[in-house]
């Protein structure tokens, strides 16, 4: 009888990489040691500061409507007090939703992926961050188990010493910044340096896995700056690029193994938008900037412009296609929250990325040299572009 023992445990599901998101957000922060009110204050003081350069969110509870509600009955002037479970209303400068279904840890995600930013009233709500007031009004000793990871201490007026406990009970304690609460200006630098240390470091992905049929054989082989195009691409991205790979599918993957860390595709037969989708479900913590293999024009000068104007509040940064109309989805920095975005258009029947790009929050760039752009697809268009590159060399 053979022994179960040492045999690995079986693994009913494929595991998968998880973006790193909190209870709300990618970047969150619980306010909490004092009471409401201050939390509230302070809140949106830090918001009015960062609201020019990122997005932020707001999580609270109003336990004061419901206790109204349950005296002077349902709030007629809302459809929610005629039975309806949800209520869309365009106030013209923001939206409103409003809805008597519930959210899961799962759905509220989806909520919050336009929020760079998550401020999150801590009396009520957990946060995977902190920052702690020291105060008597709201003493934290019977909430000790909330301080997973606080980043801050605030000091409310007239107080000096931090209570023992605190010191006892939250990690790395003696290099935890300590501020007065009322310094909002220095509360909102350091929040703003805390967002910053979240954004995504930038990986690179060589778009190679098309079938290439009317090039007759795989644009990734060709030559046109003294090596094949996806190793050409590849040094280019490495370049900007903590990590770089290519994307290919099946059949070329005996051809990519021990030559170039590759990606082989696992959403199939989507096109480019299989392997931009592909990249982001190995690493859905990380901005992908994709470049497709058939771009011999293109030169690390347009690479570095599209880093530097980065925007990582946006779905993406991208250029504007050769006519300057819509965006170009093959040469785009994809930011993590564009994983889901890509498989919400899937889910409704889009496989193209660039509908994506046209129907989200983008930031679009017009390309320095739209000459750049220039894709080669057939054979006719390989030799004259082999002839331009030589030409160019011998100027």
């Amino acid at each position: 009888m053979t022994s179960n023992e040492n045999k690995a445990p079986h693994q009913k599901h494929t595991q998968l990489a998880r973006p790193n998101i909190g209870y709300f957000g990618r970047a969150e922060l619980a306010i909490l040691g004092t009471p409401c009110g201050n939390i509230k204050k302070l809140a949106f003081a830090i918001t009015q500061a960062l609201a020019d350069k990122v997005k932020i969110a707001y999580v609270d509870a109003d336990h004061k409507s419901a206790d109204a509600e349950a005296i002077t009955g349902q709030d007629l002037s809302s459809a929610l007090g005629h039975g309806a479970a949800m209520e869309y209303t365009d106030k013209i400068t923001f939206q409103r939703f409003d809805s008597k279904v519930g959210w899961n840890e799962y759905e509220r995600e989806a909520l919050f992926r336009q929020a760079d930013l998550v401020l999150v009233n801590g009396n009520h709500f957990p946060a995977q961050a902190q920052i702690i007031v020291i105060d008597p009004a709201k003493p934290l000793d019977k909430k000790l188990d909330k301080l997973t990871r606080v980043k801050l201490i605030l000091l409310q007026a007239g107080i000096t010493e931090i209570p023992a406990f605190i010191q006892n009970q939250v990690v790395d304690f003696a290099q935890i910044p300590v501020y007065r609460i009322e310094d909002t200006a220095q509360i909102a630098a350091f929040v703003a340096d805390y967002y910053l240390a979240t954004i995504p470091p930038l990986h690179g992905l060589v778009l190679a896995g098309g079938k290439s049929t009317r090039m007759q054989q795989d644009k990734g082989l060709l030559q046109y700056h003294g090596l094949d195009q996806r190793t050409h691409v590849h040094q280019l991205l490495s370049k900007y690029c903590t990590e770089v790979y290519v994307s290919c599918n099946a059949t070329q993957v005996s051809e990519v193994a021990g030559k170039l860390p590759y990606l082989e595709d696992k959403f199939l037969n989507l096109g480019p938008k299989g392997g931009i989708l592909t990249a982001l479900q190995s690493n859905p913590n990380a901005a992908w900037l994709t470049v497709a293999c058939d771009l011999p024009f293109l030169t690390t000068d347009t690479l570095e412009y599209l880093v530097q104007h980065r925007d990582s509040t946006k779905m993406a940064t991208a250029f504007y296609d050769t006519e300057g109309k819509f965006p170009e989805p093959l040469l785009t920095i994809w930011e993590p929250r564009s994983y889901a975005q890509l498989l919400q258009f899937l889910s409704l029947g889009y496989s193209c990325p660039r509908k994506a790009l046209i129907n989200s929050d983008v930031k679009l760039l017009t390309i320095p040299n739209v000459g750049e752009l220039r894709n080669v697809n057939d054979l006719v268009a390989y030799e004259q572009t082999v002839r331009e590159l030589d030409d160019e060399a011998i100027r």
